[in-house]
């Protein structure tokens, strides 16, 4: 049989923007019209409709569950959230290693650790029932995990997970060690809901660039917690409050604004790379925190609206909008959520968008292995004689 040609190299976009690099059944993304879905659904609908649950089950089956599916999936994810005891046993030394990083430095660990103990094998040798049972494992375990590494960086003991709750609100309970209220519940829910999956953001493009190499689920999780730690990623919904502790007072608003636009600054929580329109997802959590009320939502509405008026006379033709981060720390903070939780709660829902994700790459044996430009000096040249010694 002849050797297939080599295709020519040709250059892409900076940041692959655009650049379609597979096909998925999973969802997408339209940023001109400030809309996205998980498979067939709408995902803010999703959100505002269905329990964590149901979404999950969709992403893994293709089809959200009747009574009977439901009630059986909850009660198999259930069970998997206790950690093998060696995983348990690990976590004070883990917590402490990265008491400076957080808790993504450790589950970066943690899910290591967990993938050993479980006997994770790599996806090229295992068949779709073992992927999804693996899949599964670490869903379910990552919540624990990051809630335990949390409350031994706080001095405090870890709580155990309630197979009676709700993957929401088991996940609050962890976290302080009380059942929280049904509105903190539902308002997470969506949060959670809302941040599953969305499209081939960097950390779901990592998962699958290591799924493609037939690696361990543990490995391919593991690579995307670390591209979603990144501030320009997953790090923003804090840095989004920040801003708004800095600016402090309605009337410091504008010249705050504008000395940061003047200078180029980026003002974190406003402007996406996909969307040119309003972010759905912000849409979808203002409308949550101004169900709660209060002096941080009133400021925070205050802000968005004046970034967007300054924007339009200081930057004309410019679209920037609130992203997801931009509300969803306002969420949070009205949750009781702790700031250094902001990201790991991001963590916790987008583990099932990865893990979805990884499961559809598996099925593609070709390994991702993109070209680079190089742009060095030309080679190849002379070597320098070697020096005497």
């Amino acid at each position: 049989m002849p050797i297939a040609e080599a295709k020519a190299p040709f250059d892409a976009p900076r940041g692959l923007a655009g650049v379609i690099v597979t096909e998925t059944q999973l969802g997408d993304v339209r940023g001109i019209e400030g809309f996205y879905h998980y498979r067939q659904y709408s995902a803010v609908e999703l959100a505002t409709t269905r329990s964590f649950e149901d979404v999950w089950y969709l992403m893994f089956h293709g089809s959200l569950p009747d009574a009977a599916q439901l009630a059986a999936f909850r009660a198999e994810t259930a069970t998997l959230r206790l950690l093998p005891a060696a995983v348990r046993d690990a976590l004070p030394a883990i917590a402490h290693a990265g008491a400076l990083s957080g808790p993504l430095a450790g589950l970066r660990t943690a899910l290591s650790l967990l993938g050993a103990t479980a006997g994770f094998r790599p996806l090229y040798d295992i068949d779709a029932d073992r992927r999804r049972a693996d899949a599964l494992a670490a869903c379910a375990a990552v919540p624990t995990l990051l809630t335990a590494l949390h409350r031994l960086d706080q001095g405090q003991q870890p709580v155990e997970p309630r197979a009676d709750l709700s993957y929401a609100a088991n996940y609050l309970y962890m976290l302080t060690g009380e059942e929280p209220e049904p509105d903190r519940v539902r308002a997470i829910e969506a949060y959670l809901i809302s941040t599953i999956d969305h499209g081939f953001n960097a950390s779901t493009f990592t998962a699958r660039v290591i799924t493609s190499t037939g690696a361990d689920l543990a490995a391919c999780l593991v690579g995307a917690v670390g591209a979603l730690s990144g501030p320009l990623h997953g790090g923003a919904p804090s840095r989004a409050l920040d801003t708004l502790d800095a600016i402090g007072t309605p009337e410091r608003i504008d010249a705050w604004i504008r000395d940061r636009v003047l200078r180029g600054d980026r003002i974190m929580g406003f402007g996406h790379p996909v969307y040119r329109t309003e972010d759905p997802r912000s849409r979808m959590l203002r409308g949550i925190a101004e169900g709660f009320g209060g002096p941080l939502v009133e400021f925070a509405v205050q802000v968005e609206a004046r970034v967007e008026a300054l924007l339009a006379e200081l930057k004309p033709g410019r679209e920037l909008h609130t992203n997801v981060e931009f509300y969803a720390g306002v969420v949070m903070e009205l949750c009781g959520l702790p700031r250094e939780m902001f990201t790991p709660t991001f963590c916790a829902a987008r583990v099932v968008g990865w893990s979805a994700n990884i499961l559809e790459q598996a099925e593609d044996s070709k390994i991702i292995r993109p070209a680079a430009r190089y742009v060095g000096p030309p080679p190849p040249q002379p070597l320098p004689a070697v020096a005497a010694r």
